[in-house]
């Protein structure tokens, strides 16, 4: 059986648990963090999510994940079978990534220490998710689904790289940045609505207040030398 490793505040460890749960998967959860020892052990780089495969194959990285997932167990398949259709929906899949879910990412540090982010800095983090919003504009359908017709591991992939958009930049920026792209917020509130979506929130929302109080104690370790 699989075991996923990793935390429910993760958006890449909820992505990798929604493909695991859309495949009709059987797979354990191994609730660790990446300052873990034993998860270094999994995944050197200590980056969440990790598995273990049925075979005990560690591997790292979400979307190299999702791809094995998708390879080993072809049910409920989330790719099109035209190579140049996956090569759409990965290229989704890759600039929410770099454009949206990356830059983002880098208000992190200043909300849970409640500094302000240096202007220079956010800045810099409107540039590329700039470059996101107009990418995402021009590829995106929602047609009904974020490719098009068929539902694809780009809707799995945006969704959650869009709760770290969503929870970030309308306060450290104050831009509702998912509004410039067209039909996207409709979206994502349907996407919101699964029956699998809901049943990671209430994951997530379980896990917050213990991932808080090591995220709290990390600062503090680190302020104090």
């Amino acid at each position: 059986m699989i075991t996923l490793h990793g935390f429910a505040a993760s958006n890449y460890y909820n992505l990798v648990k929604h493909v695991l749960l859309h495949k009709e998967l059987p797979f354990n959860e191994h609730l660790i963090y990446n300052n873990d020892e034993q998860f270094l052990a999994i995944n050197p780089m200590g980056k969440v999510p990790a598995i273990t495969t049925a075979d005990g194959l560690n591997i790292a990285e979400s979307s190299v994940i999702c791809d094995y997932l998708e390879e080993t167990y072809p049910s409920n398949t989330l790719y099109p079978e035209d190579s140049a259709e996956r090569a759409f929906v990965r290229q989704i899949m890759k600039i929410s990534e770099l454009y949206f879910e990356l830059p983002s990412r880098r208000l992190i540090p200043y909300v849970f220490t409640g500094s302000p982010a240096p202007e220079h800095v956010k800045d810099d983090i409107r540039r590329l998710l700039t470059r996101g919003v107009n990418a995402l504009c021009e590829l995106t359908h929602f047609s009904p689904w974020i490719a098009g017709e068929q539902f694809s591991m780009a809707d799995i992939y945006v969704y959650y790289v869009n709760t770290v958009v969503n929870a970030f930049t309308p306060k450290e920026l104050n831009w509702d940045v998912l509004a410039e792209i067209p039909g996207m917020k409709e979206w994502q509130a349907k996407m919101s609505q699964s029956t699998i979506a809901q049943q990671i929130e209430a994951d997530r929302q379980a896990n917050m207040p213990e991932f808080m109080q090591k995220v709290t104690a990390q600062i503090h370790a680190a302020q104090s030398k």
